[in-house]
């Protein structure tokens, strides 16, 4: 199997999770959110394809890294070869963060049409949900490009069947907190 990539991984990155984290960009998105800080990945003919086993081997290889982060593009516009890596992540012992455009519930409805979407997710251990939009972005906020993104725990959220917002890095991810309790989304 392949997957469509932007760039090669990226390694040492400690803007996208926690500790230090090796990025796999994803290529192609159709969110066109205004203001993506990753537009050149949006087109699903760009960058190039490479076989996961490949990139598996790459990341078994890895050293000095706390875990896995997908973006991109939207990695959940390839569930299946995503899935598959973040599969391999987990087995050498780091943790699987994912940036998407969708919303966990977006992506729970989507999954029961495509199940690869569930198996996906089901790998993912923090997902930072939701379209990036430029009137709610801010540098202050830690891990996300606006504030209506989510950082979630993604077992703890499937396990309950609603979001629970998870605690990263001692930061409290929930200046949305309200608003999330409101909306009976927060645990």
């Amino acid at each position: 199997m392949v997957i469509r990539l932007a760039s090669e991984l990226q390694l040492d990155s400690v803007v996208d999770g926690t500790g230090i984290r090796t990025v796999v960009w994803t290529q192609g998105c159709l969110h066109n959110c205004p203001g993506c800080h990753n537009p050149s990945t949006h087109d699903f003919d760009g960058g190039f394809e490479k076989d996961v086993d490949e990139m598996i081997e790459e990341i078994s290889e890895l050293e000095a890294q706390d875990g896995v982060t997908f973006s991109g593009g939207d990695p959940f516009y390839q569930p299946e070869a995503c899935a598959l890596i973040a599969r391999a992540v987990h087995k050498y012992k780091m943790d699987v963060w994912c940036y998407t455009g969708f919303t966990f519930e977006e992506l729970l409805d989507m999954s029961k049409k495509n199940p690869a979407i569930m198996d996906f997710l089901k790998q993912i251990d923090i997902l930072v949900d939701g379209r990036f939009i430029m009137a709610k972005h801010s540098y202050n906020l830690k891990f996300r490009g606006s504030s209506n993104q989510r950082i979630i725990d993604v077992k703890a959220s499937l396990k309950k069947q609603k979001v629970v917002i998870a605690m990263v890095d001692d930061v409290d991810t929930n200046s949305n907190r309200g608003r999330y309790e409101n909306m009976g989304l927060y645990v």
